[in-house]
């Protein structure tokens, strides 16, 4: 419930109120062990960190989400955290660095089947070309 009320804030705009509530949930998803909802909150609290321009803090909680979803083998979730890296990376003016993290996520979203995540992939790709000035490999 904490983390649909954080999403649910972090949607109108509010990040901070957001994150008060990711961060009032990551202590119970760690205390009950709930090694999945402790990664996808790690990637909110990251996410909304990102969205408020602090690129570097929000790396460190997808660092730390990544590897929880690799050891509770979610694809999905891996694919999501990638794509969270090479949005950030890409913020930062680090294109080649943004170009490995959607690489990698790419073929998660492929092996899953999710297909909007696929695209995300793909429209990352594209808007990383567009920036480096390889509007034919963008298109």
């Amino acid at each position: 419930t904490l983390i649909s009320f954080g999403a649910v804030y972090d949607a109108l705009g509010e990040k901070q109120k957001a994150l008060e509530y990711y961060n009032t949930a990551l202590p119970l998803y760690r205390a009950v062990g709930d090694r999945g909802g402790e990664a996808t909150t790690l990637n909110n609290i990251g996410t909304a960190y990102n969205a408020l321009g602090e690129k570097l803090k929000a790396l460190e909680y997808y660092n730390t989400a990544l590897p929880l979803y690799r050891a509770a083998g979610d694809k999905s979730g891996e694919a999501n955290t990638l794509v969270s890296f090479g949005t950030a990376y890409s913020a930062l003016g680090e294109k080649p660095k943004a170009l490995e993290y959607y690489n990698t996520a790419l073929p998660l979203y492929r092996a899953v089947g999710d297909r909007g995540g696929e695209a995300t992939a793909l429209v990352s790709f594209g808007a990383v070309y567009d920036a480096l000035g390889e509007k034919q490999k963008a298109l």
